[in-house]
């Protein structure tokens, strides 16, 4: 039996003063010292230490006794005549929890807040504080506060959701958890309809604290209400941005290198919470803006996330690819420092895919795939080759990379190859050390019959260009020439310059065959030096002037046959001697020419 009666210590008990502020170097020690204040005051000795965690409290058995069925049943059932220890260490809430739960017991005021109201009910219910055993008990208490206070304002809600975190899986148990829930869903989607402050998405900002975890069960309750995609795509949005700031993108939308850190963990968690935030996106492909899409995307690379989270993002950026900038693209393919490219796999994928959506679409339309192409997907060309033209001055991009992404896209697809042909000669300039065939190579994706007078100007007097390109340019424009059609207003005026530009492109390969002809010449004649003067002049006999003039026509006429271009391909025949190996007594066979 207790020596002392419950009314006969509140009597003599002080009041505790806890507006006086006691300096400590540790929240432990601070509530150590605040319990002290209002228990070693008394007159009566202590008779029992709890323990919780690495605090001790000195306090008297018969108050908590009092209040607690749980510290009960520990003395009863105790095999120690009597019990000077408790060991509360797994109380939810810790020391400062139980702090304020042992001052219920000795009916010392505290204040009950959203911040510790779900931890005070958790241990409530740990130190079995009930209304059945005791009324007006604690329990009691916090279910009131949560009922009346915490629970009736959007920003009350989320705050006790988020102090539930740490108090799993008794605040699930009793139902703390959900009843959060249910209020954050049913407040938010009055919000987003009827918003009650500014900015009007405010409520995304404050959602953000939460665990990912308790963020899907709020859209699922938002969604089960009737919420739009557009709705839960802005609170993911912001989620994303909050808790992904330094991978995602800042406030000024722009993607930013992620920062350093000691923790060795935090690759492995950032990773997880990309892949639940994807996981999370609603259905509806087009309710993300692109630019958010693919930094998740770049993301993903970046922390090598699983390749169904990747699969996913790259499937909802092809579904809109015709409204995605090269800005967008350029995202996804280089590091956060800007310098080197990523592996061009997911670039591949989104345009094979918005390809394939075509194609598809061709196909319940009844179209012809082949023959005709939609808008969308002249757009996705026209971004596809302005695209090239930006990563071919990176050294580190091959010609099977380059040439894999340009043939993605249809030819059919493409009204013209201008932009095509512009980012061919970045690549060749970016890459000045190619050989005539790695050239022909990279050419090989690009249609010369296809470019426009003004790109077929500037390749006919582009040097990185191979002389197989050149000479299919000019073939068209004379075939053009020949069948009297032309693509310029000014047919005359056009007609004049295009003649005038094959005339100086053959005046330059007859000059060119002449010299080469004269370096075998003179390398003829270093050789034969030993001979007599008679033979120097038989030697030189042919080239006298009338001869000269027939062997120039003559010769210009051979060179431009080697240089057909439907004939031996991109052989390059300079070098060949006309003299030498010909047979003249046979027929000589008929070949097109730009002559």
């Amino acid at each position: 039996m207790l020596p002392f009666s419950e009314d006969l210590f509140l009597q003599k008990r002080l009041s505790a003063d806890m507006a006086t502020p006691v300096r400590s170097n540790s929240r432990l020690s601070l509530t150590m010292e605040r319990t002290d204040r209002w228990v070693f005051s008394q007159d009566i000795p202590t008779d029992v230490v709890v323990v919780v965690c690495e605090a001790t409290f000195s306090l008297h058995k018969f108050m908590l006794v009092a209040k607690s069925n749980y510290i009960r049943k520990l003395i009863l059932e105790s095999k120690e005549p009597a019990l000077t220890k408790i060991d509360l260490s797994e109380i939810p809430g810790g020391p400062e929890i139980f702090e304020k739960a042992a001052k219920f017991c000795y009916g010392v005021n505290f204040e009950i807040t959203v911040h510790n109201v779900a931890a005070l009910r958790c241990a409530a219910e740990y130190l079995q504080m009930t209304d059945v055993y005791c009324d007006y008990n604690l329990a009691g208490r916090t279910e009131d506060f949560l009922a009346q206070v915490a629970l009736s304002s959007l920003s009350g809600a989320i705050v006790v959701l988020k102090s539930c975190e740490d108090l799993l899986p008794l605040a699930e148990d009793l139902k703390i958890v959900q009843r959060c829930v249910d209020v954050i869903s049913l407040k938010a989607c009055n919000e987003a309809n009827f918003p009650s402050r500014t900015p009007p998405n405010w409520w995304t900002e404050e959602l953000s604290i939460l665990d990912i975890e308790f963020i899907g069960r709020i859209l699922s309750g938002m969604k089960k209400r009737g919420s739009k995609a557009l709705t839960l795509a802005s609170a993911l949005i912001t989620y994303a941005e909050r808790n992904l700031r330094d991978l995602v993108r800042d406030q000024s939308g722009k993607c930013t290198k992620s920062s350093d850190s000691d923790d060795p963990n935090l690759f492995a968690r950032e990773r997880e919470l990309l892949q639940s935030i994807v996981s999370l996106l609603p259905s509806e492909k087009a309710s993300f803006p692109i630019n958010f899409l693919c930094c998740l995307l770049r993301t993903a690379i970046f922390v090598n996330a699983s390749n169904s989270c990747k699969n996913e993002l790259e499937k909802r950026i092809s579904v809109i690819l015709e409204h995605v900038t090269v800005d967008d693209l350029l995202v996804l393919s280089f590091t956060y420092d800007g310098e080197r490219l990523f592996d061009l796999d997911s670039v591949r994928k989104i345009i094979s895919g918005s390809v394939e959506k075509e194609k598809n679409m061709a196909v319940f339309g009844g179209a012809d795939f082949k023959g005709s192409y939609s808008a969308a997907m002249h757009r996705v060309a026209k971004t596809v080759d302005s695209y090239l033209g930006e990563i071919a001055t990176y050294p580190d991009l091959t010609i099977s990379k380059f040439n894999g992404i340009a043939i993605l896209v249809p030819k059919g697809a493409r009204k013209v190859d201008d932009d095509l042909y512009r980012a061919i000669d970045i690549f060749l300039k970016a890459h000045p050390n190619l050989d005539e065939i790695e050239r022909e190579k990279v050419c090989s994706v690009m249609d010369p019959l296809k470019l426009s007078y003004e790109a077929r100007l500037h390749a006919s007097q582009n040097k990185r260009l191979p002389v197989q390109i050149v000479l299919h340019a000019l073939y068209y424009d004379q075939l053009k020439l020949r069948s009297g059609v032309d693509d310029q207003p000014d047919a005359v005026a056009t007609r004049s310059q295009l003649q005038s530009d094959v005339s100086l492109v053959r005046e330059n390969e007859a000059l060119r065959s002449e010299l080469m002809k004269m370096k075998l010449y003179i390398s003829d004649m270093q050789k034969n030096q030993g001979s007599s003067t008679k033979g120097i002049a038989a030697a030189a006999a042919p080239t006298t002037t009338g001869s000269r003039k027939h062997s120039f026509f003559s010769s210009m006429s051979k060179t431009l046959g080697k240089l057909n271009p439907f004939k031996h391909g991109s052989k390059d025949t300079l070098h060949i001697n006309d003299n030498i190996g010909v047979d003249i007594t046979k027929p000589r066979r008929r070949r097109f020419s730009i002559s």
